[in-house]
């Protein structure tokens, strides 16, 4: 496996973005992705994904139900010499996405940020550098987190196609739902903030 790269994600609204300035300027950010039940792709076939940007630029979000087995999170912070090892604090890691696999985002709660988060919403940043590591190793950081590798991209224009296609619904984001370990049934626990039930969708249904 390659070493994990660290860096800013890759929506052009966000670069350079304070961990002050959450980012309110797209439609869907801060928002909940849900994969119609007629989206057969093995990266999002029922996949609830965190939309962390939406904006002319493009899209980019966090699949937040595809859990990894390996590495660990301590295997993970020795290929990255952060110490100490094993950590003080364990967070869990996700296949964030197809998109650049290689490299490393920690979604989490916004009590704690550092000079790399971005805010995506007042409860809610994404840091893309090591110092949320190094805290989270020594014991603090954020209260809620995770670590994916990879991330859901969308060119301009792209995930606006894709819901007029009815590929996703849109849902108000819930952290209880964003950082539980119940990853099975996520899915559908998703849709029900909707109060669908998935049964009832095909592939024309409309989307919210």
């Amino acid at each position: 496996m390659a070493k994990p790269k660290t860096g800013a994600p890759p929506a052009a609204k966000l670069r350079g973005r304070k961990a002050a300035e959450p980012a309110t300027e797209g439609l869907l950010t801060g928002q909940f992705l849900i994969a119609m039940p007629s989206m057969n792709t093995p990266h999002f076939s029922q996949a609830v994904i965190y939309v962390c940007a939406h904006t002319p630029d493009g899209a980019m979000g966090i699949v937040l139900n595809r859990p990894l087995a390996s590495p660990s999170f301590g295997d993970l912070l020795e290929q990255l010499d952060v110490t100490p090892v094993p950590p003080a604090r364990q967070i869990d890691l996700f296949r964030g996405g197809p998109v650049d696999s290689a490299r490393g985002f920690v979604l989490h709660t916004a009590d704690w940020t550092g000079d790399g988060s971005l805010m995506v919403d007042p409860q809610v940043a994404l840091t893309a550098s090591l110092d949320v590591l190094k805290a989270i190793a020594d014991g603090g950081g954020p209260r809620q987190g995770f670590l994916a590798l990879g991330y859901a991209g969308w060119g301009p224009g792209q995930l606006d196609r894709e819901l007029t296609e009815n590929a996703w619904l849109s849902a108000p984001a819930s952290l209880e739902l964003m950082f539980d370990t119940d990853h099975e049934t996520k899915w559908r626990r998703a849709m029900a903030i909707l109060k669908v039930d998935p049964i009832l969708l095909s592939g024309t249904a409309g989307h919210a």
